[in-house]
């Protein structure tokens, strides 16, 4: 009768997860080129405001969700580009969480409330609004799937994720009654359908940041979970 043998533990994604650590040199250079390309875009956006190039000052370009959201992001990908992931704090990847969730929401605000007739079939437009509306929104999502990471956060993590935009809303609000002012037009209660259409928009919208929020919450920890998957050990004769 054979003698029946282990064999050494093996992860069957083991080999994966390394290859898209956030440790690796490639992926390190991606999110500090990537980072960059966001920053650039935000100081385009606050150049041509500065020197009168669009309608937005450039305190009123500051002021913008895409401006503020970008920021941040880029700002997060540099620093983990330059940092190793265990000199950073535990809960970095629930900062890149927030950073991806922005993003998205970003790119669905200006695709459903945001951009013009006709305006996504373009590439003709100038190239920040390109980046920092499409391309940083599709990418911040991709970094979060893709890249591993193994903390399981608690389900209080999406609803820390809201924080930023209610108070991004608080701001808009109590900045736009001030100066008379609003960087959106479905938040600003001047229009024609006053505050009923303001506050009835804000509520789909904060509906969908809690929606996407979720989602991203729970991708996050599948992403977790098979970065986690237990070691496989195989048998023989």
């Amino acid at each position: 009768m054979g003698r029946t043998t282990t064999l050494p533990a093996v992860n069957r994604f083991a080999r994966t997860n390394r290859a898209v650590h956030p440790d690796r040199a490639w992926v390190r250079i991606l999110r500090l080129a990537l980072g960059l390309a966001a920053l650039a875009g935000v100081a385009r956006n606050f150049y041509r405001a500065a020197n009168g190039m669009v309608e937005s000052t450039l305190i009123e370009s500051m002021s913008q969700f895409t401006n503020i959201s970008n920021l941040l992001f880029g700002v997060v990908l540099i620093v983990g580009g330059l940092r190793a992931r265990a000199r950073l704090p535990l809960w970095w990847d629930d900062l890149r969480g927030a950073a991806a969730f922005y993003m998205v929401m970003t790119g669905l605000i200006y695709a459903i409330l945001v951009a013009e007739p006709g305006a996504l079939a373009r590439w003709d437009l100038e190239w920040s609004n390109i980046l920092l509306h499409r391309i940083t929104p599709v990418l911040g999502v991709v970094g979060w799937l893709v890249i591993t990471q193994t903390r399981r956060a608690s389900w209080g993590r999406p609803l820390a994720w809201l924080v930023y935009p209610l108070l991004y809303l608080v701001y808009t609000w109590v900045r736009g009654g001030i100066v008379g002012w609003y960087p959106y037009g479905f938040l600003d209660p001047t229009g024609s359908g006053g505050w009923g259409s303001v506050i009835a928009t804000t509520a789909q919208v904060f509906v969908a940041f809690l929606a996407v929020a979720v989602v991203l919450h729970v991708l996050g920890l599948l992403r977790v979970r098979l970065a986690s998957r237990p070691a496989v050990r195989a048998r023989g004769e």
